[in-house]
């Protein structure tokens, strides 16, 4: 088993810097949807000024 760890150290290691790097980004993405932010605006400041405010979030009928 620490031969296993010790041939693949650099493998796991690059792993785990991908799956931080994967959960930072869902987690800001859950934590601007529960604010109500939009996921789609790339500025990040929200739809108050965007004119394809209508486009991300239509009308509810």
């Amino acid at each position: 088993m620490l031969d296993f760890l010790m041939n693949n150290l650099g493998t796991i290691i690059v792993l785990l810097i991908v799956a931080a790097v994967v959960f930072c980004i869902v987690f800001q993405s859950v934590r601007k949807r529960r604010k109500g932010q939009s996921s789609c605006s790339s500025c990040g400041c929200g739809c108050s000024g965007c004119a394809s405010a209508s486009i991300c979030h239509p009308p509810k009928k």
